[in-house]
């Protein structure tokens, strides 16, 4: 049993589709970062960088409750006590490592730029929206070229990496993307959508 801490964000909704995909019991617990929840007392108790999403594992190492934070390590840990959606032979499960580490490091920081300075920030700042645009776009022909021969990011086969990826890739029309210019993430995409757990992960989000 997973206790999610989470809120609908490209990174909390990650979490929800790996429980949705291992058939594992959780419940969610609203953080409603948008009236600062995430800074309570309660919540930096879980994750001291004040950022969704945080979970605890119930039955964690030794059957004790264990805290984790960081969505990238969360996947990791799911998909290593589990047995799925990440290998355990040395080169497999660093191809999966290496793309998830293309999602945390490079993928997210720069699409939430995009998003920020594109559609949130109270002053448009026009070097920060082309810098953090062409980014993104970049991002997206190296995805779509990776996609060229293969239906999933890492060994070709559905894994952590794929979930961590797609919801960032939900807002392209923030990005200024349109998925017909990336004919093989959009193939990716639709095969994404279609999953029951994806889809069941996106329908568990709180309000």
């Amino acid at each position: 049993m997973y206790d999610i801490y989470n809120w609908p964000t490209s990174n909390g909704r990650k979490i929800n589709i790996m429980v949705e995909e291992l058939g594992v019991e959780y419940k969610i617990h609203p953080i409603p970062i948008g009236k600062d929840a995430q800074f309570t007392p309660e919540f930096t108790a879980l994750n001291p960088n004040q950022k969704i999403p945080a979970v605890v594992d119930r039955d964690g190492p030794g059957g004790k409750p264990y805290t984790m934070f960081e969505s990238g390590a969360i996947l990791m840990y799911m998909a290593e006590k589990h047995g799925k959606f990440m290998p355990t032979e040395t080169a497999a499960r660093y191809e999966v490592v290496q793309w998830l580490m293309f999602q945390m490091g490079g993928v997210g920081p720069n699409f939430g730029q995009t998003h920020h300075f594109r559609r949130a920030a109270p002053e448009k700042v026009p070097y920060a929206i082309d810098r953090f645009t062409k980014e993104t776009r970049r991002l997206w022909g190296v995805m779509n070229d990776r996609l060229a021969d293969r239906d999933w990011f890492a060994n070709n086969e559905f894994s952590i990496v794929d979930m961590a990826v797609f919801p960032w890739t939900m807002r392209y029309e923030w990005q200024g993307i349109s998925l017909d210019e990336f004919p093989n993430m959009k193939r990716w995409y639709e095969a994404m959508e279609a999953r029951p757990g994806v889809q069941r992960g996106l329908a568990a989000q709180v309000p």
